[in-house]
């Protein structure tokens, strides 16, 4: 599994492109130009190198057709991924629809997430921060923790 790690600043100019932050490029497996931009489960984008989107690509592909949420899931999760490519500026191109759905303006943000990068309006982003008391973080930080330490003792 791949750990990407940061949150990058960038600028989208009036064509709806970016330019790629250097810290996420020096993170990237070696020669990778190729991704897929899908909607998040939020409202943001997720941006996986090809290498993590093939192995995702492989988890959905054993699922069950027959069950009506998987195919709701399929729907909505694959709906609109686009593959997208670095131009030799190193820049990326927002599909205009992907970009509506987010609500990019200018300003974004490229949180890690793993084995991705979530793409977030500046603004949006910010503010899920400040509307998340460190109260609230420390519970969730516990409850979600447990959990992985339940499935570790597994």
């Amino acid at each position: 599994m791949i750990g990407f790690h940061g949150e990058y600043e960038a600028t989208v100019d009036a064509k709806g492109r970016f330019l790629l932050p250097g810290g996420l490029r020096k993170q990237l497996p070696e020669g990778e130009s190729r991704f897929i931009l899908g909607r998040g489960f939020e409202k943001c984008l997720t941006l996986y190198p090809m290498k993590s989107w093939e192995l995702i690509v492989s988890k959905i592909s054993q699922l069950n057709d027959f069950d009506p949420k998987v195919r709701q899931f399929r729907r909505q999760f694959l709906g609109g991924a686009t593959e997208i490519e670095l131009d030799a500026a190193g820049r990326m191109l927002l599909p205009a629809s992907l970009k509506e759905f987010a609500g990019l303006s200018k300003d974004i943000v490229l949180a890690a997430a793993l084995d991705r990068f979530e793409i977030w309006d500046a603004a949006k982003y910010k503010q899920l921060f400040e509307d998340f008391s460190s109260e609230a973080f420390s519970s969730l930080a516990q409850e979600v923790m447990q959990e992985a330490d339940k499935k570790q003792d597994k």
